[in-house]
């Protein structure tokens, strides 16, 4: 796995500590995928950058919610299965357990752009964060291969009290951002909200505008390789909405893949290349937007 020494020079690539600490990580991360069975593509630049393939791989995954206080028998259960939508388990001491995903398998590569539907219930935020890591499935195995970005809940970690450039800082490690980073970011970030000196004032002096455009500046900055949306983000009066708008089509240029759970149709047809159809956490349908849609919406 090592590189050519013309295409890598020791004296000016390895020796570079940032170009070191990379290359140590892709090397670990090779190693991790080798060992679970994944064929990374991979190309040598000069500057020891290996060129990963994007690609998800769930292979039968299931994530079951533990109900504690209710019973298989009881009526609470049935209530549960409507409202939640997913299906209820049992185990042998008959404790509930809501399975919001059931043996779901498949494979988003490089230069996909998915689209979820599905009533509410039916498994896409559930879905979403297992691709985030925010969930282990309780069952199978879920491979995700690519830095993942997140706009599921741009508010998170929102300390009120903190000030705004603060909560820059906290928001931005929260979406794995190291602290030079986001120094580097931050004129972009308290421009772009055009929050001006308030950026210093603590954060429950804003109005809820103000919060969002400070949430949405920050959450927007990165570029994952993996895009994961709930719904398209809309913030702020309409100047600010026409400028919130061209960064998301940007940052949707610039993913690799994407993951859109919308209920939107127009949206859905503009913007991706494949619908998936969740129903009680399976998938129902999967294949051509137009195709998916059209059985989806009738």
């Amino acid at each position: 796995l090592l590189p050519p020494s013309s295409d890598c020079a020791p004296a000016t690539s390895w020796k570079h500590p940032d170009r070191r600490e990379l290359c140590a990580d892709f090397f670990i991360g090779l190693r991790w995928h080798f060992i679970h069975g994944i064929f990374l593509e991979k190309v040598w630049s000069k500057d020891c950058v290996l060129g990963i393939v994007s690609k998800i791989i769930l292979d039968k995954i299931s994530v079951e919610f533990p109900i504690y206080n209710a019973t298989a028998r009881s009526i609470t259960s049935k209530i549960l299965e409507a409202a939640s939508g997913g299906r209820l388990d049992t185990d042998a001491k008959g404790r509930v357990a809501v399975r919001s995903l059931s043996d779901l398998s498949l494979e988003i590569d490089e230069g996909e752009r998915i689209g979820l539907v599905g009533h509410n219930g039916a498994g896409k935020s559930t879905l979403l964060r297992v691709l985030r890591g925010v969930y282990k499935p309780t069952t199978g195995s879920a491979t995700v291969i690519g830095d993942v970005g997140s706009l599921i809940d741009i508010s998170l970690g929102v300390n009120l009290e903190a000030s705004g450039e603060e909560n820059i800082y906290i928001r931005g490690a929260l979406l794995g951002m190291r602290k030079k980073d986001i120094a580097a970011k931050l004129e972009e970030i308290v421009e772009f909200s055009e929050l001006g000196n308030f950026i210093h004032m603590p954060v429950r002096t804003y109005s809820s505008g103000m919060q969002l455009r400070l949430a949405f500046s920050v959450s927007t900055v990165i570029r994952p390789e993996i895009l994961l949306m709930d719904e398209w983000l809309s913030v702020g009066d309409e100047k600010f909405k026409i400028k919130a708008e061209a960064r998301i089509i940007e940052l949707v240029s610039a993913t690799k893949i994407l993951v859109l759970a919308s209920h939107s149709r127009d949206l859905l047809e503009k913007t991706c290349t494949r619908i998936i159809w969740l129903e009680h956490g399976q998938v129902k349908m999967d294949g051509s937007t137009d195709d998916v849609l059209a059985a989806y919406f009738g």
